[in-house]
């Protein structure tokens, strides 16, 4: 008879290791000590993995409240096919649904934490045919300032987001420097770069101009006489008077005769 039943627990653990028999039941993982300070919210984290197919029709969700003081257990949340919040009790209007079926996840937030939610809440999933299962626990602490390590968290965030700032803008200095370094390369190696069209300062508006007139000087030889007559220089533009003057000057001649 020993011998038989070792012979039988060997082909069940064969079978089970081969993936042939496979040992249903539903695993459920929570975060476990959470602190919140008061008057904030809270999220307590509770997801679940089961071996059979999700279903989100026969999915059922209990969440579970039992004080630090001691006392009864009271049930504070339910989920089937769509979220109860409690209608009454400490909790009521306090406690939302945060999680997703599909997702695996089963979790829910309290608002405006009390030091009265001090305690421990379970979390319970049952997804048919697994319906056996350990249940999660989370230990919740409410606190009147932030400890050491929610404060760490705080800061390391902060870092975080004011090391990624500057890293962005190394990346734009470098980029700059580089173009910079390009236009020195190119000037070096004798490229020429397009200049704007400079205006010579030397030259002046036409409107500022200054007319100057070249006088030219003629000499005449008179072919009767021999003589060499030199003309006077005067500006062109007197020209038609001295010949208006000539004029009167031979009328004048005319009637003297």
């Amino acid at each position: 008879m020993c011998v038989k039943g070792l012979y039988f627990l060997a082909v069940l653990s064969g079978l089970a290791a081969s993936g042939v028999l496979k040992v249903s039941g539903m695993r459920v993982y929570t975060s476990g000590d959470v602190e919140a300070v008061n008057g904030t919210d809270v999220r307590l984290r509770c997801t679940f993995e089961s071996s059979a197919k999700i279903n989100p029709n026969l999915v059922i969700i209990s969440w579970t409240f039992r004080p630090l003081s001691g006392g009864r257990e009271e049930r504070v949340f339910h989920y089937q096919q769509r979220p109860y919040p409690p209608t009454e009790g400490i909790f009521k209007k306090r406690i939302s649904w945060a999680g997703d079926i599909m997702g695996s996840d089963a979790s829910i937030i309290i608002r405006e934490v009390k030091f009265t939610y001090n305690g421990t809440y379970t979390c319970q999933v049952t997804n048919p045919p697994d319906v056996h299962g350990p249940v999660g626990e989370i230990r919740l602490r409410v606190v009147k300032t932030a400890s050491f390590s929610e404060l760490l968290h705080l800061v390391l965030a902060i870092g975080g987001g004011i090391a990624a700032v500057i890293f962005c803008l190394v990346i734009i200095v470098s980029c700059r420097r580089c173009k910079r370094k390009h236009r020195q390369r190119q000037l070096e190696g004798g490229e020429e770069v397009p200049r704007k069209e400079r205006k010579d300062p030397t030259a002046c508006h036409p409107s500022k101009a200054v007319h100057l007139y070249l006088s030219e000087t003629s000499i005449e030889i008179d072919s009767s006489d021999g003589m060499i007559s030199y003309p006077s220089t005067r500006d062109p533009s007197s020209s038609e008077e001295d010949g208006a003057g000539s004029n009167d000057d031979d009328d004048y001649g005319d009637h003297s005769d």
